[in-house]
């Protein structure tokens, strides 16, 4: 009897096994079907997207939460399409690079996105046009800006150094060879007036110079009264020869006109500041023996001087010749100096990529000097009536520039421009706008990023229909899995065995056979030969306060 109640128990215990397991497996494969209206309405209801929080929009999570003061995030749900839409494809709400030709999930549950034809952009949007919801528009803060026609003015700043007027510079070299007898301005940033002895130079080349014009004029002297006009005029030559030749050593003209009237040699010449202006450098000393190739003074004329500005490459447009400056410089306070551009250089300085601009400034007391650093600002020229854009509504991709044109309410146009001048935080439209048009202004990095995947979408999709691909318009739905057909007649547990199985840990606490019915088990066919009791122990101390079967 005992032998048959265990064998029973066992039977029973893996008939429970099998129902509960098949119950399971039904329930995965097979949805349950909707009892009541209720239930029905529940279960038709749209699954929120994300949960956003109430005070600030840009936090979102994938299930419900609440914030810091305990308000519970609000549910967003997806728009409900038009019965006569049909969805393009599905975006991942997370990842709108991912899509799915048929209805998903992401990782986190979250239903895809459907995307519509009109949201792509028709016919008559050019391509990569974006729309968004107004109340998105709001969230991420995209402001807008009218298309208008203003004056373009711009002052260029730059710093530049205060160089001589090269063309107010002298430099002295002798036309012979000889000897520094006198020197008179003997130290630099001396300065001089034009006529001003500076040096007196021996040189035998000079002496030599002067007799052969002293003999000149004796022999013109003595055939003055010559008869024949071919020998005055040969006397008159020969004079007017040797006078040159003193003039071409460099010999002043009253040192001439001195040896004219005295008729004696001068041992060393006098050579003479050629203008007034301040010595610079100083090549010779007194006793020195010099050559041409001698400098011995570098004079320049400090009235005038130089302002060389470094100017940058994209404000070289707004400046031209005949532009005026004012320079300021530090050491002197609040004084300001005002000049002309006198000239742009045709080249650019390869370690500044910045390009030369000199100015002239009179410089009458002479507060400017060489080498000193200024700052100048230049009234460049305006442009009239520009038509222009705030210089953040431009988006620059490196190949092209373009704005986002406000086409209607969340809708903007991706649409390529051609920029001019820019100043003072607007730049200058030449073709692609029109006044009175509406561009975005801020937000461009989303609504720009969101505009090129669109385009790539269109092109892919427009290259599929190209080929003649269709989108898989069905999937497998777990409406159509059914358990009809599924058979477990040819389920058998033939091989099964249950040894080595222990049973120590096994409890039945909690169990109960309330409400299992028997009616449909039957133990027909079921054989007990071959099994024991052997071992078993059935005593009452043993299971009455744990419930349990125990066997060795």
């Amino acid at each position: 009897m005992n032998k048959a109640l265990f064998g029973a128990s066992i039977a029973l215990a893996i008939g429970v096994g099998i129902g509960i397991g098949a119950a399971q497996f039904q329930h995965l494969l097979v949805p349950p079907a909707t009892g009541t209206a209720g239930h029905d309405s529940a279960d038709n209801s749209p699954r929120p997207l994300f949960y956003r929080n109430p005070m600030n929009p840009a936090i979102t999570s994938p299930v419900p939460a609440k914030d810091e003061m305990g308000m519970d995030y609000i549910p967003v749900y997806p728009e409900k399409p038009a019965a006569d839409r049909k969805p393009l494809f599905y975006r991942n709400p997370m990842n709108p690079a991912i899509t799915s030709p048929v209805p998903a999930q992401d990782e986190m549950g979250m239903d895809y996105i459907p995307v519509f034809a009109d949201e792509e952009g028709g016919n008559d949007e050019p391509t990569g046009t974006v729309k968004i919801d107004p109340v998105m528009v709001q969230n991420i803060g995209v402001r807008t800006v009218k298309v208008e026609q203003r004056d373009l003015v711009r002052s260029v700043r730059a710093s530049g150094r205060i160089t001589v007027d090269e063309s107010r510079m002298s430099r002295l070299h002798p036309r012979t060879e000889g000897w520094v007898e006198k020197q008179w301005v003997s130290r630099i940033g001396n300065a001089v007036r034009k006529g001003d002895d500076l040096l007196s130079l021996y040189s035998p080349q000079l002496v030599t110079s002067q007799q052969e014009y002293l003999l000149a004029l004796d022999n013109l002297n003595a055939l003055a009264d010559s008869p024949f006009e071919d020998i005055r005029r040969g006397a008159e030559e020969m004079v007017s020869s040797s006078e040159q030749r003193l003039r071409l050593l460099d010999m002043p003209p009253h040192e001439i006109a001195k040896l004219r009237q005295s008729r004696q040699v001068q041992r060393a010449v006098a050579i003479e500041s050629p203008f007034d202006g301040v010595v610079l450098d100083i090549g010779a000393r007194e006793g020195q023996y010099i050559k041409p190739s001698t400098e011995m003074y570098m004079l320049a004329d400090l009235s005038k001087v130089w302002l060389l500005a470094d100017v940058y490459e994209y404000e070289l447009p707004w400046i031209s010749v005949g532009d005026s400056g004012s320079m300021e410089i530090t050491g002197l306070g609040n004084h300001s100096f005002t000049g002309t551009v006198a000239y742009i250089y045709p080249y650019a300085e390869a370690s500044t990529r910045t390009v030369k601009v000199r100015l002239e400034f009179d410089n009458p007391q002479g507060l400017l000097k060489p080498d000193m650093f200024a700052s100048v600002t230049i009234g460049a020229s305006t442009r009239k009536q520009a038509l222009v854009v705030p210089s953040n509504a431009i988006v620059r991709s490196g190949s092209r520039e373009q704005v986002f044109v406000v086409r209607g309410e969340g809708k903007f146009e991706p649409r390529q421009v051609e920029l001019g001048y820019s100043s003072d935080g607007w730049v200058e439209i030449t073709s692609g706008l029109k006044a009175g048009e509406t561009v975005v202004s801020s937000a461009l990095f989303l609504i720009d990023s969101e505009s090129k995947l669109r385009e790539a979408t269109a092109k892919m999709m427009e290259a599929s229909k190209n080929v003649g691909a269709s989108t898989p318009e069905e999937a497998t739905s777990s409406d159509e899995l059914s358990m009809g057909g599924l058979s477990m007649d040819d389920m058998s547990m033939d091989g099964m065995s249950m040894e080595g199985m222990s049973t120590d840990d096994m409890s039945m606490d909690g169990m109960s056979t309330e409400g299992m019915s028997t009616d449909d088990m039957s133990m027909e066919g079921m054989s007990t030969d071959d099994m024991s009791m052997e071992g078993m122990s059935m005593e009452p101390d043993a299971t009455k306060d744990a419930g349990v079967m125990q066997h060795d």
